[in-house]
């Protein structure tokens, strides 16, 4: 079969994290582009994997295809769901979009990875979701077990590329793939500062895709876009991070989900606070309650003393072109029981074991910062090969 042919702009390092718009114009989503990739699909039996992020404009990805006649045979959903927002972890049923009456599959819980009888007859998969830029997000973890079925089953997979509201960095330690899981699957920072097409073209070309597989893969670029552009996210990615200030906090602080502390969910501040019932009162409280998104949140019911963030970016705490690990060793010096802070899962989310050895050993953050060197030097240049956007 032709394989599409995807061609890499290659990009130097930033060496100056600039916090301005590279133009004045808003960037466009590779969505947006109909034009550019109408061609691709037309005539075509099309797979596509969206959310409720995946608009054009007021209109969603789907509805804008149907529209102009793309024959959709199948939707995948990742963790959240498609259309409507579920809680994090929360099991997404497969049925049938009740809009459309197209297959509705969830890729999240027992089903990752698409199988060959999903995928019979497709001609191509369309992927379009907005990510955070964090290895945790479970986004990219989707992309890699979409695009990895896609090369088993000699499939075609078009992305529709989306802005990275932080893609202005990268920074964090490489997770060890000993620890690979569905919330880090590849060996990257804890912030990778790519978008969605290019974080697919680097599993894709490392052959960091199992056994080695390679698909055939096509990136519509964003336009108006750099990786000095601030994105301001026009539809929130999930239920706990309902603005910007959540999205900028993420990469520090969703640590937290491993420890004993509470990162605001169940209150209208998830992703801006943190806390505890063990933790000395020092002036903020938050009561997590079951609400949409937290249906039952840690610490149900139970007052929390913690940190209100909900200020940083007026503060000037966040953006910043680093992860702030400072809030969570002052937590856990904080915190009276040393040996129950952290949880089994903590590991799983700092890929390995080694951040929380050195929280426990009390070295601070500067001298675990420098431990992340080397691996972020080697990184940043595979990361170069792959950027499309100066």
């Amino acid at each position: 079969m032709k394989r599409f042919q995807c061609w890499l702009l290659t990009s130097i390092i930033l060496t100056s994290f600039a916090f301005c718009n590279s133009s004045k114009k808003d960037p466009i989503p590779g969505a947006n582009q109909i034009e550019l990739y109408r061609s691709l699909i037309e005539g075509k039996s099309v797979a596509v994997v969206a959310n409720q992020t995946s608009m054009i404009g007021q209109t969603h990805l789907i509805d804008n295809l149907l529209n102009i006649g793309i024959n959709i045979k199948v939707i995948f959903a990742p963790e959240h769901g498609f259309r409507d927002l579920a809680d994090a972890g929360e099991t997404i049923e497969s049925r049938k979009d009740p809009e459309t009456g197209i297959p509705l599959i969830s890729l999240y819980g027992s089903h990752l990875k698409p199988t060959a009888q999903d995928l019979a007859g497709i001609d191509v998969v369309v992927f379009d979701i907005q990510d955070v830029g964090s290895r945790f997000y479970t986004y990219v973890s989707t992309l890699h077990y979409v695009l990895e079925s896609c090369a088993e089953n000699d499939i075609k997979c078009l992305v529709l590329d989306r802005p990275n509201p932080n893609g202005f960095y990268f920074d964090g330690n490489i997770l060890d793939t000993a620890y690979s899981s569905f919330v880090g699957m590849d060996p990257v920072p804890v912030v990778h500062g790519m978008t969605v097409g290019e974080y697919a073209q680097m599993i894709n070309d490392e052959g960091w895709l199992k056994n080695g597989v390679k698909c055939d893969l096509f990136v519509i670029k964003c336009k108006n876009y750099s990786h000095k552009t601030l994105y301001e996210l026009p539809v929130k990615p999930s239920p706990n991070l309902p603005n910007q200030t959540s999205v900028y906090l993420y990469p520090s602080i969703c640590f937290f989900e491993g420890t004993a502390i509470s990162l605001g969910r169940g209150t209208p501040f998830p992703f801006q606070v943190f806390g505890s019932p063990d933790l000395p009162h020092r002036g903020f409280s938050f009561t997590p309650e079951s609400v949409p998104g937290a249906k039952n949140p840690p610490f149900l019911g139970v007052k929390c003393f913690g940190t209100d963030l909900r200020d940083a970016i007026e503060k000037k705490l966040v953006p910043k072109p680093e992860i702030n690990l400072d809030w969570l060793i002052s937590a856990y010096k904080d915190f009276p029981e040393k040996d129950k802070f952290f949880n089994s899962y903590f590991d799983v989310l700092a890929g390995g074991p080694v951040l929380r050895e050195q929280i426990q050993k009390g070295m601070t953050s500067q001298q675990i910062r420098a431990t992340w060197k080397e691996g972020l030097e080697k990184f940043s240049k595979i990361r170069e090969k792959y950027l499309l956007y100066k």
